[in-house]
């Protein structure tokens, strides 16, 4: 990879990954109700999630999304419904599922913090055409470096900055923890977290592959 390749990448992958999209908000309600580290081990089901995304669009099935209408409105819905489901899930329950007997606040487990970031991630079609429309604008077609190794190594950067990202936003939900947040104000948040999750699936209902 040429440094100038690298140098334009690597603040707009920055941009992009810092947005305060559906799994940033995430990883947010993760830090600020279960604390940093399991926020951050969660992380692991987005990182798999862009992996496999990855391989997908290098089998050809990213052009297929990218050109294929239905194909796009399949997925989409599905992500829509799912992120629908998150945000009444956490609007409804938080207060069953993150207080307990005494009161105090009970973490959520995390093999369940990771399923959340995975199938969040899997279940946006813009995830994909992250790695079919944004990433390529920077792949150099008369490098001596193949086009299919240019991809590989921008979206495991690409992915790197998104963990780096992600991290960010669990350390902010941690130090609103770390603040002796009462259940009640948890729960609040929680409320506000899952309208914004509700929020995140009106736009991507929204969304066009252009």
């Amino acid at each position: 990879m040429t440094l100038n390749q690298l140098l334009l990448f690597l603040p707009s992958a920055l941009i992009v990954a810092s947005s305060p999209g559906a799994n940033n908000l995430l990883a947010f309600a993760n830090g600020s109700r279960n604390g940093l580290r399991p926020a951050i081990i969660a992380l692991a089901g987005r990182c798999a999630a862009f992996v496999i995304l990855v391989a997908i669009v290098i089998g050809g099935l990213g052009a297929v999304l990218e050109s294929s209408e239905m194909a796009f409105q399949i997925i989409k819905w599905v992500g829509v419904f799912y992120l629908a489901f998150l945000g009444v899930k956490m609007m409804m329950g938080s207060e069953r599922s993150e207080v307990g007997a005494s009161g105090t606040i009970v973490s959520a487990g995390t093999y369940s913090l990771v399923r959340r970031e995975f199938f969040t991630a899997m279940m946006n079609p813009k995830a994909i055409l992250l790695f079919t429309a944004f990433v390529p604008q920077f792949l150099v077609a008369d490098s001596s470096v193949s086009i299919t190794n240019q991809l590989l190594v921008l979206s495991a950067i690409y992915i790197s900055v998104e963990l780096m990202a992600a991290t960010g936003w669990a350390l902010a939900g941690s130090i609103i923890r770390s603040l002796h947040t009462s259940a009640r104000q948890l729960a609040i948040l929680n409320r506000m977290t899952g309208v914004t999750l509700l929020g995140a699936a009106v736009v991507l209902a929204t969304a066009r592959r252009t």
